[in-house]
């Protein structure tokens, strides 16, 4: 098995990326990297006031991303993390942008601090893309009940939704598999579940030993 080794998990707010997470480290002997969301002390906020508090919760999170990305390159064996650094910058900071809730001067300073920070950070060596259906995602945001998720605008998820799928088509940094994650079920589905594992196991050989 290859001594290093990075699989990153990217997908809207409730595309199942932490049941991927789990589902993985539990199939494969890898270590888990996950999401800090519940750690954010601007989050509550934001969910209520975004202009005013976009900003500092962007920068949070890129900060946060970029201590995970070096603890992830400094992890031996293979890893699987929970969202991306670029995730942060290329879909939700732009979408914040884009809706003018985030102004022009606090954008160039928050590309300013990624651009340095990509540079000093390595890719993964493969990224898993779930996409999922806007109605589904809503379900699961419901179903989950984190009470600052549930008022989230209809129209900022399908921006969502659009910036993520323009963002993997274009992405070319590493080898992207993708799973439509409404209609997988690899948690409880063997079949689905087996499917899955062969596609990873098929883009990473040698590098994944089963638990």
């Amino acid at each position: 098995m290859n001594s290093k080794k990075t699989i990153a998990i990217a997908g809207n707010i409730g595309a199942g990326k932490t049941s991927l997470v789990e589902f993985l480290t539990q199939t494969y002997n890898i270590t888990p990297f996950y999401e800090p969301n519940d750690k954010n002390p601007y989050l509550e906020d934001f969910y209520k006031d975004m202009k005013r508090w976009s900003f500092h919760s962007q920068l949070y999170f890129l900060s946060n991303k970029f201590r995970i990305h070096q603890k992830v390159d400094l992890t031996p064996g293979v890893v699987v993390q929970d969202r991306t650094i670029f995730e942060d910058v290329e879909i939700f900071a732009t979408a914040l942008h884009q809706m003018k809730k985030i102004s022009d001067r606090d954008w160039n300073t928050y590309q300013d601090f990624y651009q340095s920070i990509i540079a000093s950070i390595k890719p993964p060596d493969l990224m898993i893309y779930l996409k999922c259906s806007i109605r589904t995602i809503r379900k699961r945001i419901k179903i989950r009940g984190r009470q600052m998720e549930q008022d989230i605008p209809l129209s900022y998820l399908k921006l969502l939704d659009k910036l993520y799928n323009n963002w993997i088509e274009n992405y070319t940094l590493s080898k992207v598999m993708i799973i439509e994650s409404d209609k997988l079920d690899y948690v409880y589905d063997m079949i689905d579940r087996l499917d899955v594992m062969q596609q990873i196991e098929s883009l990473l050989p040698q590098s994944l030993r089963r638990s």
